[in-house]
């Protein structure tokens, strides 16, 4: 039985859901750039929501929230503490110039994310480990602190 918690905004989902129902009918059609935004013909960047996959150990005490951020450097990446949530964000900027022909052609894509988790009670920040390896950080804390831990009282 694990005693975690996390925090879930049912509104981000409910505005995925809309931008991809919408997307095709009211927008322009739409490519994937290399630091995975959702691009329309104008370059301009749609949306920027990497993947998160959350791994609860069986034989450990230890919960991993993997990333998936192409493209992204360690420097972009924030990992903030704060009332129990455990908060990632970061910022990608991508640029691309060409010139040939007497033409020349710049193309620039802009990115923010956040994501909130809810830590389990009593985690100290420095319980929480991260690393980020060929754009996937890895983000690993217990799922279950001391305090937590069942005790047996006997009865005399």
């Amino acid at each position: 039985m694990s005693l975690m918690h996390f925090y879930y905004d049912p509104f981000t989902e409910f505005d995925r859901l809309f931008d991809d129902a919408f997307a095709a009918r009211f927008r322009p059609p739409t490519t994937t750039s290399e630091v995975g935004h959702a691009v329309n013909s104008n370059n301009a960047v749609t949306s920027f929501r990497p993947r998160m996959d959350l791994h609860e150990a069986n034989d450990g005490n230890t919960v991993t929230a993997t990333f998936e951020l192409p493209g992204m450097k360690s420097e972009d990446v924030t990992i903030d503490i704060h009332q129990g949530r455990l908060t990632v964000s970061g910022e990608t900027t991508s640029s691309h110039a060409q010139e040939e022909g007497g033409y020349a052609v710049r193309e620039r894509h802009y990115g923010k994310f956040s994501r909130t988790l809810q830590l389990p009670i009593g985690t100290k920040p420095d319980d929480v480990n991260a690393k980020m390896d060929d754009g996937v950080l890895r983000v690993t804390f217990p799922k279950v602190t001391a305090e937590q831990q069942p005790h047996r009282i006997t009865v005399q």
